[in-house]
């Protein structure tokens, strides 16, 4: 049967996968937001649920002056002796830390931080031993990769650190994961940076301090001789084998929009892996991947994503919401106006390297149609509270109503780096407004309905100006429902009855 890649699209980067009996799960980075790095759940590996997330606390996650993709890179998610165990790094506050339960849908443990520099941590257990992974710190003479062995109990070292493979040849050889599979340990790595020239390479030993024989092969997943395709930056990849005893690898990737750059971030992709006579991983057999994928492996359905409804019902916020660095959570209510999110706007506003009234969603599809319905009547000017296109801080688009003297304004306003400018304008009267995006791969089309039935095109921006490419980054774009008072609190709260994501 077929399947479609990405199996998890937008900006969800950075996969890790471990499988528990017929159960599979999955994590993936979060950068500056918050709560941090998703769980999610599968039995069949096309099929995935979120079903919470590891970081959910302050005391987990201080993402504090964390700048814009600083905060939690990539995570590891392992599974031993009935205990689910989650490694990371937070580059702006602590470095690497991991935390464990025996519920990934419930609560995690509080962070116990690991004495070991670098990024992109991995775990191994093995034999009644755990051993940690993560690349050489910056400013090492090679880099590479670094193992200790850990005291899983409290993290602390029980070894010295060892370099043991500094990869084939490509830059910044990171993402590392060890195998133990039959009598070799397989160490497999990124090189080429996350860009356009990521792979994935590998290397094994009889010892699992090395020395490292590198595959002939290498890389065995890349793109980056495809030039601008569709399916861009392959890499950053974990193996799992599933219950038949067949092999899959996850990996990032991003699809490019205009074929010169790419807005929706780094996605989750997956690929069948065979082993070779010689004991080598061969993925997909021609090392690389596709949108759509063949596969005899797969006999069932798989369900697509098509949308997403948030009516405000609830007394907690849906998964898919996220939060710009840590909240402040009286900024925020479900429950001061039942049926409605409630936002304050705070001195902060989309420019700042804090955490406004945000709340956002990744957006996954290209070609989608965004609206939300706003009851908002600002005292002043300075009050704005509305629908965001958001890549970063410097990169962003709004449709918003703000404060005037003859009553309200909807603006359109674009920010690209330094230039910031509202580039339209329309006197509205009193009552709630629908404010809607519709989005293709060139560009962001902002509507609004102050509900006589009317969809009144106010302007549009383009999708290349928020893309790594231009904005710079690791992230992907969010839409996000926003509040602020541009330097002071706003004095009335934005009520939100929905928001409505649709492909």
């Amino acid at each position: 049967m077929k399947y479609e890649n990405p199996i998890i699209p937008g900006f969800y980067p950075d996969p890790s996968i471990c499988r528990v009996g017929k159960d599979y799960y999955l994590v993936t980075s979060t950068f500056q937001y918050f709560p941090g790095v998703p769980v999610f759940h599968s039995t069949d590996l096309i099929n995935w649920d979120q079903i919470g997330h590891c970081l959910t606390r302050h005391s987990q996650l201080s993402l504090d002056n964390a700048w814009s993709s600083g905060g939690i890179y990539a995570p590891t998610i392992r599974y031993h002796d009935g205990i689910f165990y989650m490694v990371t790094t937070n580059v702006s506050n602590g470095g690497n830390f991991y935390v464990h339960t025996d519920n990934p849908a419930g609560k995690w443990s509080e962070p116990i931080w690991i004495n070991q520099g670098g990024i992109d941590p991995s775990l191994l257990l093995d034999d009644g031993k755990v051993f940690f992974l993560s690349t050489t710190s910056d400013g090492a003479k090679i880099p590479g990769i670094n193992l200790s062995e850990i005291d899983i109990e409290t993290g602390k070292r029980l070894t010295e650190v060892k370099f043991i493979w500094a990869g084939s040849g490509g830059r910044h050889p990171e993402a590392p994961h060890l195998y133990k599979i039959k009598d070799y340990y397989y160490l497999m790595i990124a090189e080429g940076g996350t860009e356009y020239g990521h792979m994935v390479t590998i290397a094994r030993s009889k010892s699992l301090w090395g020395t490292f024989e590198s595959c002939p092969r290498n890389p065995i997943l890349t793109h980056r001789n495809s030039g601008f395709s569709l399916i861009s930056g392959t890499g950053h990849a974990d193996m799992v084998e599933d219950t038949s005893g067949n092999w899959w690898m996850v990996f990032l990737a991003f699809r490019t929009a205009g074929g010169d750059y790419h807005h929706l971030g780094r996605e989750t992709f997956l690929a069948p892996v065979e082993w070779n006579e010689e004991g080598w991983p061969v993925v997909n057999r021609n090392g690389t991947s596709q949108l759509t994928m063949e596969s005899n492996r797969i006999n069932i359905k798989q369900i697509l994503v098509k949308g997403f409804e948030d009516n405000f019902e609830h007394s907690i916020l849906n998964y898919q919401w996220n939060f710009i660095r840590n909240p402040y959570e009286n900024m925020y209510s479900l429950t001061e106006k039942k049926g409605y999110l409630r936002l304050y706007g705070s001195e902060k506003n989309l420019n700042d390297v804090d955490s406004p009234t945000f709340v956002g969603k990744r957006q996954q599809h290209f070609n989608c149609n965004i609206t939300a319905l706003m009851d908002f009547s600002p005292d002043n000017k300075n009050e704005e509270a509305g629908l965001t296109v958001f890549m970063n801080e410097k990169h962003h688009y709004e449709i918003a109503v703000i404060g005037d003297a003859l009553g309200r304004k909807i603006i359109l306003r674009r920010t690209i780096g330094k230039l910031s400018a509202i580039v339209s304008e329309n006197i509205i009267g009193q009552g709630k407004v629908i404010l809607e995006v519709s989005a293709d791969k060139n560009e962001y089309h902002f509507k609004y309905d102050i509900g006589d039935g009317m969809h009144k095109v106010i302007g549009d921006g383009e999708t290349k100006y928020l893309s790594s490419e231009v904005a710079g980054g690791f992230t992907g774009v969010y839409i996000g429902l926003y509040a602020t008072g541009n330097g002071m609190k706003n004095s009335v709260p934005a009520d939100f009855d929905y928001f409505l994501y649709r492909i």
